[in-house]
């Protein structure tokens, strides 16, 4: 393979954040980094990799020298987050633009197009030089707990994710996917639609993972499940897959992404609807974030939703929704809202997310 592109250990990280390039994932800490690369191939090498992989197919995999089971570290100098004002943030959709974007996809599923398209919004606001990621961080594990909270914080990159969706989990020659589809606000407001949808999705899922999977091993082991976050509750699934000797992780890759839950069925038809009706890159939000450890032949990586990233001076936060023939334009509006109000207003430094 490629040798990754070199770069200094010794990079100071954005406005005097003294402590250096790091990454933090799954209760390790990854310090000294040695090399940024964005080949895919680098993740079956050598090492332990933070992940970075935008919607639209750019990939920042950060190698670090040192990695330690440590908690979520103290964000420097002890600097409290200081985010934007709550009144700051400016969507790429407004609420008229994405009502009409959803009864536009209807239209496209009326005429055989397409089943179900996720379609998006990014919301942006200023952010100053010296807002540290640690510190969002902390203030999203206080605010907003999730299974696959991360944060990457090194040259060019800087995310910070409180994701609840698996992307991809690799265990040696076995792939695990989780895809969430169907939102409430609790149980019982869960819709015939929610159900529909997982399934599509869950389909969706088996038919990538087959592309490089041994023959008869892509299983789902559990559908539909209910799930409770903070603030809603999801759908969720499980579909595991056995790879064939040759499928690395650029194969992998390339079969399932971008994933199924933040695209549409059939994919192909869902991606062009999105590049049609979305008016803002996505970035990370929808890409993918985690880690891989190479030696260990093990890695990790969400769907890249419930996810903050810093952009040209801005944070930027992505919200969506699975439009299909059964959504109501308000309604799928009201769960972009839904979505995004806890993220914002912790991101946003209310002493309580819910204030």
């Amino acid at each position: 393979m490629p040798s990754p592109t070199r770069r200094p250990t010794a990079i100071s990280r954005e406005a005097g954040a003294g402590s250096g390039p790091l990454a933090y994932f799954a209760g390790r800490l990854a310090t000294g980094l040695r090399d940024v690369t964005s080949d895919l191939a680098a993740l079956d090498s050598t090492g332990y990799w933070a992940v970075v992989g935008t919607y639209e197919g750019e990939w920042t995999l950060a190698r670090f020298d040192d990695v330690r089971a440590a908690p979520l570290p103290t964000p420097r100098a002890n600097v409290a987050w200081n985010g934007p004002d709550r009144g700051a943030w400016v969507s790429s959709l407004d609420q008229s633009a994405y009502e009409g974007a959803v009864k536009k996809i209807r239209d496209e599923i009326a005429h055989g197009e397409v089943y179900q398209v996720n379609l998006c919004r990014i919301l942006s606001a200023p952010i100053g030089p010296d807002c540290d990621p640690l510190a969002l961080a902390t203030r999203l594990a206080e605010g907003n707990p999730a299974i696959y909270a991360g944060v990457i914080d090194i040259p060019g990159t800087r995310v910070v994710t409180a994701s609840p969706e698996l992307y991809l989990r690799r265990v040696g020659r076995t792939a695990i996917s989780e895809p969430i589809k169907g939102t409430a606000r609790t149980p019982e407001e869960l819709l015939p639609k929610d159900t529909a949808e997982n399934v599509m999705i869950v389909d969706l899922v088996r038919n990538d993972l087959a592309q490089v999977a041994r023959t008869g091993t892509v299983e789902v082991p559990s559908l539909l499940r209910v799930e409770p976050y903070p603030g809603l509750v999801h759908l969720v699934s499980t579909v595991t897959a056995e790879l064939v000797p040759e499928a690395g992780w650029p194969e992998l890759i390339a079969a399932t992404f971008p994933a199924g839950s933040i695209s549409g069925a059939p994919k192909s038809s869902a991606l062009r609807i999105i590049d049609e009706l979305e008016t803002a890159p996505r970035g990370p939000y929808c890409g993918a974030v985690g880690w891989v450890d190479a030696d260990r032949g093990v890695g990790e990586l969400a769907v890249g939703i419930r996810t903050f990233w810093w952009r040209d001076g801005q944070l930027c936060f992505g919200a969506g929704a699975g439009i299909t023939w059964g959504s109501d334009p308000r309604g799928e509006w009201n769960e972009t809202e839904l979505k995004a109000a806890r993220l914002l207003a912790v991101a946003s430094g209310a002493s309580s997310p819910l204030e």
